[in-house]
This record gives structure tokens, sequence and C-alpha cells, in this order.
């Protein structure tokens, strides 16, 4: 894991980058969403998904299904400008050739912080 969002035409740890993130229940169903872009396995990414839906209101019920979120605010990622959540607990492999690059760099302070809060929750 390291931070090097580069201009470059290839995503990069420290970018939000939009991917298909498939539905746990890995029944077909998915969503496109932003994904954190954490670092590299292999020829794959890592990431960890965004949401802009606010989860401290039931984050008993979502504590209770082992779902662990943090607030990183609002970026050029969200047209809206909506603040966004990270998703902690589920770490994502994606086939680079399959996200595209529309979202934004997050900043290295806010990078440092949810890799940090990834690690402790996953146990990495």
């Amino acid at each position: 894991m390291e931070y090097r969002p580069r201009d470059d035409g290839r995503p990069d740890p420290g970018e939000i980058v939009w991917a298909w993130v498939p539905f746990e229940e890995d029944d077909g169903r998915g969503k496109d969403r932003p994904v954190l872009v954490i670092g590299r396995r292999g020829g794959d990414l890592l990431g960890l998904m965004l949401t802009s839906r606010d989860h401290d209101r039931d984050a008993a019920d979502e504590a209770r299904h082992g779902r662990v979120w943090t607030d990183i605010g609002s970026g050029a990622w969200d047209p809206r400008g909506r603040p966004s959540e990270v998703r902690l607990d589920r770490l994502l492999e994606l086939d680079p050739a399959t996200v595209r690059r529309e979202g934004a760099a997050l900043d290295r302070a806010r990078f440092d912080r949810v890799v940090g809060e990834a690690r402790r929750v996953q146990g990495w």
C-alpha cells in the first residue's frame, strides 16, 4: 500500500475510480460505484468502496452485520458534492482494465487515515 496518484492515465493508489462492485450475496448483481484504490496485488488493484449513504444513523445495525464505515467528506468523485463514507471491512480486488478514472485523488492525510483504519479493522 503506497500513496501514488499520478496523472498517467492508469488507476493508482490514492485515487478514487469507478468500478462495478458485486453485491456481497454474489448472485450476479452489483452496482457501479466509486472505489478508493489503496494498493496492488499482482496485476489487480486493491480497493475499498465508497457510498454517499450516511451509515452513522444505523451504525449499530451495520456493526451487527460486520460492516464498518468511516467518513471521508466530499470530493470531486461525487458530482453532487455529497459527503462520502468508505467501507473498511471489505477489500475489493479489481482488474485495472475494468475501472474508469472518473473520480479524483484523495489527499494524503485522508488516504493514510483510511488505510490505517482498514488495517486495524481487517488485521493486516
